[in-house]
C-alpha cells in the first residue's frame, strides 16, 4: 500500500506517534488516527476523543467547547471508520453530504483508503479487443 498523503508535518508526526504508541497498525487505527490528526484541535485533545485504556472512541467529546465545524465533521468520520458510529437520532450529520463540505475533505478519502485497503487498490484496465473483431 502506497504511504498516505498528509496535511503537514504535524499531521504526520501525529499519525506515526500515535501508531506506535498503541503498537497497532491494523486498518482501524490507521484510518482513526489519521483522521483524528487532520487539525490541530483534535490532536490536541485526543486524549477527550479516544481511551487509551480500553481502545475504544469517546463520542462525548464532539460536544466540547473547542470543537469547531470542521473538527467535528473530522471526529464522526474517524468515528465512524473505527467502529460504524453515528450519533443517535443525529445520523443525517454523518452522511457525506455534511461530513465533506469542510477543507479537509480531500484527506478524508485518504482515510477512506487506509480504513478500507482491500477495496481501493489500483487496478490496470482490463478491457482487450476481442480477437477477429475489426472496428
Amino acid at each position: 500500500m502506497k504511504p498516505p498523503v498528509f496535511h503537514d508535518s504535524e499531521h504526520e508526526a501525529f499519525y506515526y506517534r500515535m501508531l506506535a504508541e498503541r503498537r497497532c497498525t491494523d486498518s482501524y487505527h490507521r484510518a482513526l488516527f489519521y483522521t483524528l490528526g487532520l487539525s490541530k484541535e483534535t490532536r490536541t485533545h485526543i486524549q477527550e476523543l479516544f481511551d487509551f485504556s480500553d481502545g475504544g472512541i469517546k463520542p462525548e467529546g464532539l460536544s466540547a467547547s473547542w470543537q469547531t465545524g470542521g473538527s467535528i465533521r473530522i471526529c464522526r468520520l474517524a468515528f465512524n471508520l473505527w467502529n460504524g458510529w453515528s450519533q443517535t437520532v443525529e445520523e443525517r450529520f454523518s452522511t457525506p453530504y455534511e461530513l465533506f463540505d469542510c477543507e479537509a475533505a480531500p484527506y478524508f478519502f485518504e482515510s477512506i483508503r487506509l480504513r478500507y485497503p482491500e477495496y481501493n487498490r489500483q487496478l490496470a484496465p482490463s478491457i482487450k479487443p476481442h480477437a477477429g473483431r475489426s472496428r
